[in-house]
């Protein structure tokens, strides 16, 4: 049985492999059934051999046809294959993106609420930075923050509070700040920024923890415990010649990035720093109603603003290279050097004192540090003519002008004379002002003005004199009434 299916398991390869016929008639050669010609096949073995071999050749040719066939069909197959793979795959893709894009703003959206990670454009750069310089800090014994809770815990505050207050808005419906204009002695008005409770607290804590527990220079007297109007002018009492000079625009020389880099200079990390000098500095504002609604809109660069706490302790410490380069300027002539806020004062005793060549000098040193010389207010006072400093005469002794003891003693004369005579000092109708500049005159000159003020006094306690207190407008437009009521 086995040998049988073998023997048609052959047939059928050899049937395969070349034709039907020519097995056949092979078959029967072997078995006897066709003679044999060996010299010269006959024309049906011829035939039938053309046959077979057209059979094997159409049998080649169908194989190679179904093989291509077949491989056109599995490319086919294997590109939808990869296609349904590619498809599946960039669905999973895109389920991911998404999944990380909302796993990326929920984090984003809780950093938020925990960190200070953007206040605004153009001051934001360096908010990353927490790294301080903490050698430097506990030089200086100023507090150290690991991060801006810290820094607006050690305030007070809460983070979102110190967030509003130091945001850098280009237009906001709130402002930081009141603003109003006082006239100045020598004419015209000065902008004053008075900052709003919140800030004003945040200012001061800066003030007293950190701006004030670094030494100025010995030559300021400005905005200084233990320092004061007094303290300026005593070195230039009794000089052969006196130097007045003014920095122009001295609070808006100093913009946002100069606060910054002190903070940087002094050891806090560049965030820190920046959160500090935005909440020392403010842009000059426009009011814009639009719709009924007020906006504040950004004007230019932030800067100190004249009324904040702060600003006079910063120009002091950012001031203290130019300090150090007008001192040695002031010891190459054998002069006396002083400065209170934006008045620079020198001194000498040389009668050659050469006045224009020293303001050349000055100017050139205070060009280099950023800043510019009124060129309104630059006096030269010899020891003929009067001389004053910071509002105290300087020629002998310090002491009030002569002028301003007479105007003000016959201030008193009219009060004490004339029933229903409104008192007027400068610019000022109030009573306190006046009350003021008296305590003015004794701190000066105590033994000249005592009795000046004992008189004041009794003024007062006799009702001829009425204190003017300034009160807070109203936030009526409506209203009328003045800004201060007579108590």
């Amino acid at each position: 049985m086995f040998d049988n299916q073998k023997t048609r398991q052959e047939l059928y390869d050899r049937i395969r492999e070349s034709s039907k016929a020519e097995v056949v008639l092979q078959e029967m050669k072997r078995l006897g059934f066709w003679s044999k010609n060996d010299k010269e096949p006959s024309l049906p073995e011829q035939l039938i051999k053309q046959e077979a071999a057209l059979v094997k050749e159409l049998n080649a040719l169908n194989a190679q046809k179904r093989k291509f066939h077949n491989k056109e069909a599995m490319l086919r197959e294997m590109r939808i294959k990869r296609m349904a793979t590619a498809k599946e795959k960039r669905e999973e893709n895109k389920k991911k993106r998404e999944q990380q894009r909302f796993e990326k703003a929920a984090a984003w959206r809780q950093r938020k609420t925990g960190e200070i990670l953007y206040l605004g454009e153009m001051v934001s750069a360096g908010l990353a930075n927490t790294s301080n310089d903490t050698a430097k800090l506990s030089a200086y014994n100023l507090p150290v923050f690991n991060n801006e809770n810290e820094l607006a815990s050690a305030m007070g505050i809460t983070l979102s509070t110190l967030k509003f207050l130091a945001f850098n808005r280009k237009v906001s419906t709130v402002s930081h700040y009141r603003k109003f204009y006082l006239s100045k002695k020598s004419g015209g008005k000065r902008l004053i920024s008075a900052p709003m409770p919140k800030l004003k607290t945040a200012q001061y804590w800066i003030l007293q923890n950190i701006l004030q527990r670094i030494p100025a220079h010995p030559a300021v007297h400005g905005f200084i415990q233990q320092h004061s109007i007094l303290t300026n002018a005593a070195p230039h009492v009794g000089k052969e010649v006196v130097l007045n000079i003014d920095v122009k625009d001295f609070f808006p020389s100093i913009h946002f990035k100069r606060v910054k880099g002190l903070f940087q200079r002094i050891g806090y990390a560049e965030k820190f720093a920046a959160i500090l000098a935005l909440l020392c500095t403010e842009a000059a504002t426009e009011e814009v109603a639009l719709d009924g609604k007020a906006y504040f809109v950004q004007k230019g660069n932030r800067v100190l603003p004249q009324g904040a706490p702060t600003s006079p302790a910063i120009t002091t410490l950012l001031c203290y290279k130019l300090d150090k380069r007008l001192q040695g300027l002031a010891d190459t002539h054998q002069c006396a050097y002083t400065r209170y806020a934006d008045d620079i004062t020198f001194s000498g005793n040389d009668p050659q004192f050469n006045a224009q060549q020293m303001v050349w000098r000055i100017k050139k040193i205070l060009s280099d540090e950023g800043f510019e010389v009124h060129p309104d207010k630059i006096a030269v006072m010899r020891k003929g003519s009067r001389q004053h400093v910071t509002g105290i005469v300087v020629n002998k002794k310090k002491s009030v002008s002569r002028d301003k003891r007479r105007k003000f003693r016959a201030l008193l004369h009219n009060l004490e004379t004339k029933p229903g005579f409104i008192p007027a000092w400068g610019n000022n109708n109030s009573g306190y002002a006046i009350l003021g500049y008296a305590n003015f005159m004794k701190m000066v000159d105590p033994l000249k003005t005592a009795g000046t003020l004992q008189k004041l006094q009794s003024l007062i306690a006799s009702g001829k004199l009425q204190l003017i207190t300034a009160v807070k407008p109203s936030k009526d437009k409506n209203d009328s009434k003045p800004w201060w009521n007579v108590t």
